[in-house]
């Protein structure tokens, strides 16, 4: 697709799409064109701070592995709206920019060492309840940081939490108001119930009662919106089979496998870091001062405990344990490459500081033969030509669908088969239909409208198809004949119900105004009586518990108050409150409890409020 719009550059198509993109620039100027050059990579601007796109990028991938660890097996890629992925990123990115400024604009701050204290402290970064750098390291790395990196991160997590300590902390509640609420929340109630029920039996409906139904609700008795689709699907396997390794490629890829088999060093270091407390001269004196005294003899463990800032390291002797190349600083890599086993390195200047390196010891790999690889080699090899015969196969079906008016023309140069789906709607249906990517290309305008092939689309990884609309199932009104038992039902039960609703309304009006006996049973049936229920009562459906706790009090111990409930089988529950039963004072104990429920309800308030305040003062720029 992309070699014909290139042949086909100098001819008059391209003469109209240049002068229309011409005209386009002339109505929204060329300043438009150059902003968007200016901050392509730019996300956003927070009071004048940039959040890159990098860091955007970083958030999305944060967020999808997320919704993985949490959906585990059930996750499926293609539900994910990417747009919406996008914006939920960037909001909290600039809801995160904004608490920093808060944070810096309040003086928060604390130490470097507290910072070392909260990372030697993490139970993640621990083996055997010790702080271990070699788990650190690994821990770090599967997120996507390095050291620097993360402890930026880290630090800027606890200046978000001083933040967010501070302002929700201030919440603070009066006796009075923590009194109030103890009196609500240990209250108890008596209460009675009776079940008028709903006699769907006793209902008798008739054929213009169901037709007027229909008519008034059309709308609700549809077809659904469908469509068929025709489909060609291609699959990276089918590949397999076309391929073959020759000898001297499979030589190739062992001796480039057991090139990569590198030593393995165990370093240990002393650190003097540089920082805005220490300067590049004060740090070289410290390690000059360090090197001297193991010059003199003292032990190179017992100098890292008591000087090295590698918190990570520092009081395992400066230990940093076995690793290849490429793990280090370049610099620190390349110093203790060129040591001999126990000997310590120069000062060694890098980001981080001013290094003395001791190499501990060496591990060689053992080479494995050709012939124990061969077969793994053989199917990375394959692999890796399949994988390009995929990509291309992939771009040829793209091109031909993109040209051809139909799939018969892609399937004949691919040699696949055109296959067809049965009708699914909106919510999607079985086998392909099943995508979500699917079916938003399904029922796109280029495809159901303008009979359009789609794009190449990724079913997985192993996976991709191209389709076409084959026909599409507008809504109609279904037949009466096929719903007038739903509308029957329907209508039995809303009769049903309101006919026990007019029975429940007499029976409280005759309850209150006295002409029903408050403690008799009523057609047959006893109140079912509860003493002293909670809020959380067991036994007692919800919907009666919340409409009970709404209830005034009643005025004396013979003028109950009543109220009525209607359950999902359309019966009515009368619902009669007896009397309300205030608890005793709480005890220190208990106020002390709720005192840190409703500071800790109010300071998230608190803090939500200040965070609403941030974002409306700020100017905030997207891009």
């Amino acid at each position: 697709m992309l070699q014909n719009i290139r042949d086909n550059s100098q001819g008059w198509i391209a003469k109209t799409i240049i002068g229309v993109i011409v005209a386009l620039m002339a109505l929204t100027g060329f300043d438009a064109i150059f902003q968007a050059t200016t901050h392509k990579n730019e996300a956003a601007k927070v009071n004048g701070d940039e959040i890159s796109q990098n860091e955007l990028s970083q958030a999305v991938d944060m967020q999808r592995r997320q919704l993985m660890q949490q959906l585990g097996k059930d996750f499926d890629a293609s539900l994910l709206d990417e747009k919406m992925l996008r914006e939920s990123a960037l909001k909290g990115l600039i809801d995160r920019k904004l608490l920093l400024q808060g944070a810096e604009q309040a003086k928060f701050s604390f130490s470097e060492a507290a910072l070392d204290q909260v990372i030697l402290q993490t139970p993640e970064f621990q083996v055997d309840g010790k702080f271990s750098s070699e788990r650190f390291d690994q821990v770090i790395r599967q997120l996507g940081y390095s050291r620097m990196q993360f402890r930026q991160m880290l630090a800027q997590e606890m200046l978000i939490g001083q933040l967010r300590a501070g302002v929700a902390g201030s919440g603070f509640v009066t006796d009075a108001e923590v009194l109030a609420f103890a009196r609500l929340e240990k209250q108890t109630r008596d209460f009675a119930t009776l079940n008028v029920k709903a006699d769907p039996a006793a209902v008798k409906l008739t054929d213009d009662e169901v037709k007027a139904y229909y008519d008034e609700h059309a709308k609700e008795f549809m077809t659904p919106d469908q469509v068929i689709i025709d489909y060609v699907e291609l699959k990276k396997s089918s590949f397999f089979d076309q391929v073959a390794v020759k000898d001297e490629d499979l030589e190739a890829a062992y001796q480039k496998e057991i090139a990569n088999l590198a030593e393995q060093r165990r370093a240990a270091h002393i650190l003097i870091e540089v920082n805005d407390k220490t300067t590049e001269a004060q740090a070289k004196a410290k390690i000059d001062e360090v090197q001297a005294r193991l010059a003199k003899g003292e032990k190179f463990e017992a100098l890292a405990k008591e000087f090295s800032q590698d918190p990570g390291s520092a009081n395992n002797g400066g230990d940093l344990g076995y690793a290849g190349p490429g793990v280090y600083d370049p610099a620190f890599e390349k110093a203790l490459y060129s040591l001999s086993k126990d000997q310590v390195s120069e000062p060694i200047r890098t980001d981080f500081g001013y290094h003395l390196i001791k190499l501990l010891g060496v591990e060689a790999p053992e080479v494995p033969t050709l012939a124990s690889l061969k077969d793994k080699l053989t199917r990375e090899l394959k692999a890796a030509q399949v994988e390009q015969r995929f990509v291309e196969a992939t771009k040829q079906l793209e091109d031909s669908a993109f040209e051809a008016s139909d799939l018969a023309q892609p399937a004949a140069d691919l040699k696949l088969t055109v296959h067809t789906s049965k009708p699914f709607g909106r919510e999607g249906g079985e086998g392909v239909a099943a995508n979500r990517a699917v079916v938003t290309a399904a029922f796109s305008p280029e495809v159901i409208d303008e009979g359009a092939n789609s794009t190449a689309i990724e079913l997985d990884p192993e996976t991709v198809i191209v389709l076409r609309s084959k026909e599409h199932l507008k809504p109609a009104q279904l037949p009466l004949e096929s719903v007038s038992a739903a509308i029957r039902t329907q209508l039995t039960k809303e009769h049903a119900s309101a006919e026990a609703k007019t029975r429940a309304e007499k029976l409280i009006a005759d309850l209150r105004d006295g002409k029903a006996p408050l403690d008799k049973a009523i057609d047959g049936q006893n109140w079912k009586i509860t003493e002293a229920a909670t809020r959380g009562q067991e036994g007692v459906d919800p919907a009666v518990l919340q409409a009970l706790f709404r209830m005034p009090k009643p005025a004396a111990k013979d003028k109950p108050t009543f109220s009525s409930v209607t359950l999902p089988d359309g019966s009515l529950m009368v619902v009669r409150l007896n009397g309300v039963n205030e608890a005793a004072a709480p005890t220190d104990e208990e106020k002390a409890q709720y005192r840190r429920f409703l500071a800790s309800r109010e300071g998230q308030q608190d803090f939500a409020a200040y965070r609403k305040q941030l974002e409306a003062e700020a100017e905030i720029e997207r891009f």
